[in-house]
């Protein structure tokens, strides 16, 4: 029997165990992956690009949250600065009646000065009553009753002696009390007694920073 192939036909094997081209790796790359491995620390860390990871770009990641939008003409800048300067101002404001150090102003800061504004706060002072004695005198000075002017003279002769008094029992218990909380401090007693008559002087509901302490309380 004549074989009746066609020309140029050569048997092969069947498709069924036919190996693809690309499931064939050459032998030297494979030495080479191995060779490279091998050669690697052991601390060694794969990039992202060999373990298949991309970093996202900045552009992708997106602007934060809750960050405020920038305005995008001169108005509106002007109002943005002039809101935050406003909360600002209150904040500072608010942290300063507190007695926050952050806030304080050059005079009130310093545990000497916290010092004397709690000698001060812990007691009733003449100076409180000073400014309202002193509009009763200018009152009862301009009525022509000579009654009236003894008695407003009187008036301000008591105040004015009171207050003398009670700033000289002030100045001397900061100047006990500053010794022997702070022997070694370098602030001038001169001026922290000054800084406690001029407080005293003052309304208590009216006193940067806030009283800290009760009327009576010892300190």
């Amino acid at each position: 029997m004549k074989n009746t192939a066609p020309l140029g036909y050569s048997p092969s094997v069947p498709s069924l165990f036919r190996r693809k081209q690309s499931d064939v790796t050459a032998p030297g790359a494979i030495e080479e992956e191995v060779t490279s491995a091998e050669s690697r620390p052991k601390s060694y860390t794969p990039s992202k690009k060999e373990l298949g990871q991309v970093t996202p770009k900045r552009s992708s990641s997106g602007r934060k949250f809750g960050s405020e939008p920038v305005p995008t003409n001169r108005r509106d800048q002007m109002k943005q600065m002039r809101e935050r300067q406003r909360s600002e101002r209150a904040e500072a404001a608010a942290g300063m009646k507190a007695g926050d150090e952050r806030y304080l102003l050059a005079r009130d800061r310093g545990a000497e000065r916290a010092l004397v504004r709690d000698i001060v706060d812990s007691r009733r002072t003449v100076g409180t009553y000073f400014f309202g004695g002193a509009l009763i005198v200018l009152i009862g000075s301009t009525v022509r009753i000579p009654a009236v002017q003894l008695a407003s003279n009187l008036l301000w002769l008591v105040l004015a002696v009171g207050v003398v008094l009670d700033s000289v029992v002030i100045a001397r218990k900061v100047k006990r009390l500053v010794k022997e909380r702070f022997p070694k401090t370098t602030q001038r007693i001169g001026s922290l007694q000054i800084y406690g008559v001029m407080r005293g002087l003052t309304f208590r509901r009216m006193r940067v920073p806030k009283p800290r302490v009760q009327l009576g309380d010892k300190l």
